[in-house]
């Protein structure tokens, strides 16, 4: 790929010009105004139903929030980018997310496919071959990249919801869910509350890259961990670390027992587990007993049983320390997703469908994907209610890891996703 990507048709043009204009003005989790603004602009016109903000995102379940002054600071972004307050007003409280919906002209399958928006806190390359640089659209946005693939989630999105909508020789309904925050696995729960999800009988998961390599697709993932992101509060007492050191209750001395704690838990022999502790705070001054810390952790594990074991034992860890050392504990859930479930059926529908896309060189019926996506919130939602649900792969030949200052797609990979998902909306003409 070489940041002058040639594409053969004047909707692939689009496409890949919609993604290099997101991919120049990526936005954290929660904060994604402009994006959202983007989409709402797009498909307005085109779609039957087009809902965002409060509808579609429960603000009660909105779970790891940015601090006040960053949704502040998104609100003045938007603003100044020339978006309408009305709308900067509405999407700008954590809210951004939009549920697009286009009717097809028979009866049929209600078919969603979930878009992610966020971008990640990562300054991007400025080296001369990467192709965003030498393209002119890397990030204009100090501190802030797409360095995950979600501008490409989104291109495909609003490209599939257009060509549905000007051709509607399909069955059912398409929804498409753009959400807000995948990153630290946090928007998903909110929109679920809101029932983004209710009354979908196929729930899609895409994600562009993985290690895949362009005109590889895979019809679902296997690997895909159920995790939790926890905030740790402790709470201790003051005291002078010389003088009266016994009065003092060691919140920072209790925050390290828990990390060490933590990291010390025994693996699982049936499941692959995962615990971090990422991020770890106490205390105000050296001569003085730190009355309070704050912990950031995560913990993984590929299965639902024993990741439920998992974090019952990291509760116990926590309590226990805090016990310890006298202190107050609070667990903070601030993201969360599920082990992703892939149902054979629609795999093995999508899998024909590959077989019919020019470009697609291999199709997978599976592949790995060991990491953990708040999609799997959606897909579970949609099981529970007796719907299917699978988690697709699109190879896009990135130059560099996911969350890398250097990743990028091929582009090539956006029309064969659009065109992939597009035939198979095209040949599901059932109801469930």
């Amino acid at each position: 790929m070489d940041g002058e990507t040639t594409v053969t048709t004047s909707r692939d043009t689009e496409l890949v010009s919609l993604r290099r204009a997101l991919h120049a003005h990526p936005e954290l989790g929660f904060c994604e105004i402009e994006t959202a603004a983007r989409i709402i602009d797009e498909l307005a016109t085109a779609v039957d139903t087009l809902e965002f903000g409060s509808t579609v995102c429960a603000v009660a379940e909105l779970a790891g929030l940015p601090p006040a002054e960053e949704l502040d600071h998104a609100r003045r972004r938007a603003l100044e980018a020339g978006i309408e307050p009305e709308l900067v007003e509405r999407l700008g409280h954590g809210n951004t997310g939009v549920v697009a919906s286009v009717r097809g002209r028979r009866p049929g399958p209600v078919i969603a496919l979930r878009c992610d928006m966020d971008g990640l806190p990562i300054t991007e390359s400025e080296d001369a071959a990467h192709p965003p640089f030498r393209g002119g659209f890397a990030s204009e946005v100090s501190g802030i990249m797409h360095a995950c693939g979600h501008d490409g989630h989104v291109a495909i999105g609003v490209t599939l919801a257009k060509r549905l909508a000007e051709d509607r020789n399909f069955a059912g309904e398409l929804r498409v869910i753009f959400q807000p925050a995948e990153e630290g696995v946090r928007g998903a729960r909110a929109m679920v509350a809101a029932g983004a999800a209710r009354g979908v009988d196929v729930m899609l998961g895409l994600h562009l890259g993985i290690g895949l390599d362009v005109g590889t697709v895979a019809s679902s993932t296997s690997g895909v961990m159920a995790t939790e992101k926890w905030k740790i509060e402790l709470t201790g007492a003051p005291a002078h670390a010389a003088l009266a050191p016994s009065e003092g209750r060691n919140a920072l001395l209790g925050a390290a027992t828990i990390a060490l704690g933590l990291h010390a838990l025994p693996p699982f022999a049936q499941a692959t587990t995962r615990v971090n502790v990422g991020k770890m705070t106490a205390g105000t001054s050296a001569n003085i007993i730190a009355d309070s810390a704050e912990i950031h952790c995560e913990l993984r594990a590929d299965d639902t049983d024993v990741f439920a074991e998992l974090t019952s034992r990291a509760r116990d860890v926590v309590l226990g320390a805090a016990g310890m050392y006298g202190l107050g504990a609070r667990i903070d859930v601030i993201g969360s997703a599920e082990v992703a479930v892939c149902d054979s059926e629609i795999a093995r529908a999508l899998d024909r469908c590959a077989h019919t896309v020019d470009d697609i060189t291999n199709a997978l019926p599976t592949a790995p994907m060991s990491a953990s996506d708040d999609v799997t919130l959606f897909m579970a939602d949609v099981q529970r209610r007796g719907g299917k649900a699978t988690f697709v792969l699109v190879g896009a030949s990135s130059p560099a890891p996911h969350h890398h200052p250097r990743f990028d797609i091929d582009e090539r990979s956006l029309p064969i996703a659009a065109d992939w998902l597009e035939q198979f909306i095209r040949t599901q003409d059932y109801h469930r």
